[in-house]
């Protein structure tokens, strides 16, 4: 049995698979789609990050294809009903990159709130820019407003609330009763309150017909201002275009974005040179733990649903 495997993944969980699998890895057949087609033809298996579309297309072209592992949790890139109406299995990383997402978003709301690290070219230029930088704020007795309440808003919220801060959280899927609002302490919201009251709001929701632009110029509009805006789930939820708009004009005092509608950015993209925003490239959820945590999780459950 053949595994095929179109992004990164950690060499040992690979290796793992190789024991007992025949396995095509090659971090770079998701930019070959052609060869990625033809090498389904007779692979029951497929290992995708969140770049691999597995659409309609794919599932034609891979006709024993059993089992599709996601090295993570976002499944927009696939199409899961497809996929059970074919009796594939859709295995999911879920809750094995979680601390690296939380890490990643209290990071960046220090970063944003205090505003002072990255002054490196200012000082080396000769600039001494003292007395605006230390207008900075701390992030204790900050509110956190977590929009999407699952495991990883969830261990964001108690990283948070270690840090002094104030949680808050909205999830129209979350009952009032749920134990996580009482084990957390966190206050549940409506997303119109949790925006006019959130110093830092985190998103963490997936990309569907109801969170698409869920963040748009109006609910931009309604956030308090100076507040920083954090979104480690998917691109196309928040609108990038209002977002560089209330960041020129100083109505948002910040933002970090790992996520955008198209990846990678394209060259004259509406957030080129935006004060105040920090980008990085879809990898909040990924370090070198992450990674192989990740990694080997799917390896084991992909072998296992295989040899079942």
């Amino acid at each position: 049995m053949e595994v095929v495997i179109s992004e990164f993944m950690d060499e040992a969980a690979v290796d793992a698979l190789r024991q007992r699998f025949a396995v095509t890895y090659d971090a770079e057949l998701v930019d070959r789609r052609s060869e990625l087609l033809e090498r389904m033809v007779t692979a029951p298996a497929l290992i995708v990050r969140n770049r691999t579309q597995v659409n309609a297309e794919l599932l034609v072209a891979s006709p024993k294809l059993r089992v599709v592992g996601r090295l993570g949790v976002g499944l927009d890139n696939i199409d899961v009903a497809a996929c059970q109406a074919r009796g594939i299995e859709v295995i999911p990383a879920t809750g094995a990159n979680a601390l690296a997402v939380a890490e990643y978003v209290i990071a960046m709301a220090m970063v944003l709130l205090r505003g002072a690290y990255l002054s490196t070219a200012l000082i080396t230029a000769g600039d001494w820019p003292r007395a605006r930088l230390s207008e900075g704020r701390e992030t204790a007795g900050k509110v956190l407003g977590i929009v999407g309440f699952g495991g990883i808003g969830r261990l964001t919220s108690v990283m948070a609330r270690a840090l002094g801060m104030q949680t808050i959280a909205y999830d129209p899927l979350l009952p009032a009763d749920a134990p996580a609002w009482n084990e957390t302490g966190t206050g549940r919201r409506t997303l119109d309150a949790l925006l006019a009251e959130a110093d830092v709001v985190s998103l963490h929701v997936p990309l569907t017909d109801a969170t698409r632009n869920l963040i748009d110029a109006v609910r931009i509009a309604s956030m308090k201002p100076g507040a920083v805006l954090i979104n480690t789930a998917r691109g196309g939820i928040v609108d990038e275009e209002a977002l560089a708009d209330a960041l020129r004009s100083g109505h948002l005092g910040g933002a970090a974005l790992d996520v955008f509608k198209h990846e990678p950015l394209p060259t004259g993209s509406s957030l080129t040179g935006v004060p105040n925003l920090i980008l990085t490239p879809h990898i909040g959820g990924v370090t070198r733990e992450s990674n192989e945590g990740v990694s080997t999780l799917i390896a084991q459950k992909v072998a296992t649903y295989l040899l079942a």
